[in-house]
């Protein structure tokens, strides 16, 4: 019966061209492999047919149902991969059939048609019975088990390792899960439900906690900090300790604290004043020698390091006179209290008139005190206006400096031959913030199709986007305002040529192509804003493998196709 067969699929085969010459020795190159037949190879040996398999449709090498069968002159059939394997192990005197040790001559292999359609058709029953009773073709029991509801899935919360029948896993999903995602039932956000606990005891925003100082409130997390700019319970410095005051308590003593000692802050005040006047004098002394060698550049760069702290004291000093001059005003009504009452009792008590004299000279001392303050009051301001004219200047020069290296960068990076090769280092690290939600994407800088051509841009999506988002990198092109889009044809007609380029040497790049279609808004002129992006959600699975990802490093290249399209 194998030699029948043999003969008569000879006949069959004999249209099939010969290799070509020169070609090497092995398995003629077949037909396409169909997807359903690479995809049961896993379970081809526990397949259940509704008739018993015939004897010829069984592989002599693995035992199971041949698929993507090869024929050999003797007539014997075997799978494909099972064959390919043969011919890799023979010994140094050639492969031999199993069945009948016949030589097997590569040359002469071929694929069996006519066997591959047969089998195709062979009814088998769903691996998931008995609970599943279906059954279909050979050819079309993958697309069943896709859809079948008896078939184990693992379930797709993130830590859960459970099992189930397709039909249960979106109840699982819903309601029965401990890793499903649930709403915080405090700040609404998601979390895993058996996260749940430690993120109210630990994280969420809203929860309401006991104030840390102890004061007695109960304030949300996320307004601890806030909260602690006004809690009484805070140990803060006196207001004066920029002038040497080195009182520290809770903020309510501090307070109390400052009404008692004007006194001794006022002295505080005029030292640090005079200090402030003398350093002043010095640092324009020698901002005038300074400007005479150096360029202005530096000149304001070293100003800026010197005038910082003076422009701190002169705020603080600022607060300082401010609290002093309530106070002068509250000691101004006292003195003129105790001017009244002196001149009455000057009236009844002669005996009495040494002291009133002394006491109206440590008035008027004290009124001196106030004339200084004032004075001194007129001072800070001219020296913080003199500051903030300064600071003005500084910066103006540093927005003109991050301007400069912002363009400097740019036309550095641009291309105008409308290619583009995007390096992407620190890959894993990026996927990870990414999936965390701290960086949505990376854009790459521009690039043109020629000097005054169109400008684009590349943007990734290291964990995916849209229908590809924690399976596939996403890779997408879109178009940027450009300084000659006036002049440019529109709609964008250029197919676009997106590659994800391979490190091994190998030139196994993985290359999508597509060409813009003129009713897209996408590919309009930009308006202010850049186009929205458009390419591929699933270009390449997560995982990319070592000829893609090498030292952490993925390169994309970006192509446009320049035909037709004449430059300016």
């Amino acid at each position: 019966m194998a030699a029948a067969r043999a003969s008569s699929r000879g006949s069959q085969s004999g249209s099939e061209p010969e290799p070509p010459a020169g070609a090497e020795s092995g398995v003629r190159p077949p037909g396409p492999v169909d997807s359903w037949e690479l995809e049961l190879t896993s379970i081809q040996h526990s397949l259940k047919f509704v008739l018993k398999l015939k004897e010829e449709f069984v592989c002599p090498v693995c035992g199971g149902v041949v698929l993507n069968p090869q024929q050999n002159s003797c007539g014997h059939i075997y799978c494909r991969r099972c064959l390919q394997n043969l011919l890799e192990s023979s010994p140094p005197s050639g492969p031999v059939c199993p069945v009948d040790g016949a030589a097997i001559a590569p040359a002469e292999v071929f694929q069996d048609n006519c066997c591959k359609r047969e089998i195709s058709s062979l009814e088998v029953f769903c691996p998931n019975g008995p609970a599943c009773t279906c059954v279909v073709a050979l050819s079309h029991l993958q697309e069943h088990l896709r859809s079948c509801g008896y078939e184990l899935l693992p379930c797709t919360s993130t830590g859960c390792t459970s099992l189930l029948e397709r039909r249960h896993l979106q109840e699982h999903l819903s309601s029965t899960c401990p890793h499903r995602v649930e709403p915080c039932p405090h700040c609404r956000r998601p979390q895993p439900r058996s996260l749940m606990q430690v993120h109210v005891l630990s994280s969420c925003p809203d929860v309401e906690v006991d104030c840390p100082h102890s004061c007695s409130q109960k304030v949300p997390r996320r307004a601890l900090a806030a909260h602690g700019a006004s809690c009484p319970e805070v140990h803060v410095d006196c207001s004066f300790r920029s002038v040497g005051c080195s009182v520290q308590d809770a903020r309510r003593e501090v307070k109390l604290h400052e009404d008692a000692a004007f006194s001794h802050h006022m002295l505080l005040v005029m030292r640090s004043s005079v200090s402030l006047e003398q350093q002043v004098e010095l640092l324009q002394e020698e901002a005038l020698l300074r400007g005479q060698e150096v360029h202005a550049d530096l000149v304001l760069a070293g100003l800026q390091e010197e005038i910082r702290p003076l422009l701190q004291q002169s705020s603080s000093h600022q607060h300082v006179a401010a609290a002093l001059q309530g106070t002068v005003d509250r000691h101004e009504d006292v003195l003129s209290t105790i001017t009244l009452d002196l001149q009455q009792v000057s009236l009844g008590l002669g005996s009495g008139l040494e002291q009133l004299e002394q006491l109206r000279k440590s008035v008027q001392a004290v009124i001196q005190e106030v004339s200084a303050v004032e004075a001194l009051r007129e001072q800070l301001g001219t020296l913080e206006d003199k500051v903030k004219r300064q600071s003005g200047l500084l910066e103006l020069h540093a927005a003109q400096l991050s301007h400069s290296k912002q363009h400097l960068q740019e036309l550095e990076a641009t291309c105008y031959d409308g290619k583009m090769i995007w390096k992407i280092q620190n890959f894993r690290k990026r996927q990870e913030a990414e999936a965390r939600g701290l960086a949505p994407c990376l854009t790459s800088a521009p690039f043109h199709t020629g000097c005054c051509g169109y400008k684009l841009a590349a943007k990734a999506y290291l964990n995916g986007d849209g229908a590809g988002r924690g399976t596939h990198l996403s890779l997408y092109v879109l178009l940027l305002p450009g300084d000659f889009d006036a002049l440019l044809p529109w709609p964008f007609r250029q197919t676009v040529c997106l590659s994800v380029l391979d490190q091994s040497g190998a030139g196994n790049h993985r290359s999508l192509s597509f060409r813009p279609d003129p009713a897209s808004k996408s590919f309009q002129q930009p308006a202010a804003d850049s186009n929205v992006a458009v390419g591929f959600s699933s270009f390449l699975p997560l995982q990319p493998g070592a000829a893609f990802l090498k030292d952490d490093t993925l390169f994309v290249k970006v192509k446009v196709d320049l035909s037709g399209l004449e430059q300016l």
